[in-house]
C-alpha cells in the first residue's frame, strides 16, 4: 500500500479503533500522512492492531495506541489531554466505536442492554467530540466523522431499535455540531454505511453467511471513505454520506429481514 502526505502534520484520533471500520480508516489515514492514535477498551486487541496495520505497510512511527471506554466521560477527557500533550492537537476525530447485541428487539432486549448499546454509539461519541471540540475551535479547523449507519438514515429492521435510535441520534449530532461550529471553520460528517463485512457481524442473532458477507461493504471500502471524507479541502463540509452494497440486504428479502409471528 502506497503512502502520501495529503494529510501530513494532521493528528487523528479513532474510537473503536482496533477493529473494523475504526482500524481501516486509522490505517487509511496514517498512509495519508495522519499521526494517528487508535483508542478502544481491550490494550491486547489495539496493540495487535497497530501490529497489523504496520504489517500492512503503515510507518510504525504513526500510529499507536491508547486504551479507553468511550462510555467513560473521564477516561475519554484523560485520552484526549494525552493525545494533546504528545502531539499538540486532535485535528480529525472519527467516532468508530459501536456495538449491538444478539437481544436486540422489542420484547426480547432490556433496560440494561439497551442503555449499553446507547452509551457507547451515542454517549461515547458525545464525549469525544465534546474532549476534542474546544480544542479544535481554538485552531479554527477540525473535522469529526461519525461513524453512524444506513440503519440510522433509513429505518429498518435487521439492528433492533437501540442501535438504530443510537444511530438515527448521531446524525443528529453531526448536524448539531455543523449548525453551531461551521463559524468557527469546524465540520462533521454523519457516514451511514450499510451492512460491512466486520466482526460486529458476530453479534447478529442470524449470522450471515459467507456468500452474503462477500457481497457487503468490505472493511478496506470503508478506510477509503474515511480517508476522502478527511482529504476533502477544509472548506468543504459532507454533512452526510450514505454508502451501501450494490445487493443491499434492507432492501433484498433475505432471512434477517423475516419477522417473528408471536402467538397469542
Amino acid at each position: 500500500m502506497a503512502t502520501d502526505h495529503a494529510l501530513q502534520g494532521q493528528v487523528a484520533w479513532v474510537t473503536g479503533g482496533g477493529s473494523g471500520i475504526g482500524l481501516a480508516g486509522a490505517i487509511d489515514l496514517a498512509l495519508a500522512g495522519a499521526q494517528v492514535v487508535i483508542s478502544g477498551r481491550d490494550a491486547d486487541k489495539l496493540n495487535a492492531a497497530v501490529a497489523s496495520a504496520i504489517q500492512r505497510g503503515v510507518p510504525a512511527d504513526r500510529l499507536q495506541a491508547m486504551p479507553l471506554d468511550v462510555a467513560d466521560a473521564a477516561s475519554v477527557t484523560r485520552v484526549a489531554q494525552a493525545i494533546e500533550a504528545q502531539h499538540g492537537a486532535i485535528d480529525i476525530l472519527v467516532n468508530s466505536a459501536g456495538t449491538n447485541f444478539p437481544k436486540r428487539y422489542w420484547c426480547d432486549t432490556d433496560a440494561e442492554t439497551f442503555a449499553q448499546v446507547v452509551a457507547i454509539n451515542l454517549n461515547g461519541a458525545t464525549y469525544c467530540t465534546l474532549a476534542a471540540a474546544k480544542g479544535m475551535r481554538a485552531r479554527r479547523r477540525g473535522t469529526v466523522i461519525n461513524v453512524a449507519s444506513f440503519a440510522g438514515w433509513h429505518f429498518e429492521y435487521m439492528t433492533g431499535p437501540a442501535y438504530t435510535s443510537s444511530k438515527a441520534a448521531m446524525m443528529a449530532l453531526t448536524h448539531s455540531f455543523n449548525i453551531e461550529e461551521c463559524v468557527n471553520g469546524l465540520r462533521a460528517t454523519a457516514l451511514c454505511p450499510g451492512e460491512v463485512a466486520t466482526p460486529i457481524l458476530l453479534k447478529r442473532p442470524v449470522q450471515p453467511s459467507e456468500a452474503d458477507k462477500a457481497r457487503m461493504l468490505q472493511e478496506a471500502d470503508m478506510g477509503r471513505t474515511i480517508r476522502f471524507i478527511a482529504e476533502m479541502p477544509a472548506h468543504v463540509c459532507v454533512n452526510e454520506m450514505v454508502i451501501s452494497p450494490v445487493w443491499n440486504r434492507t432492501y433484498v428479502a433475505s432471512e434477517p429481514l423475516q419477522r417473528k409471528v408471536v402467538s397469542a
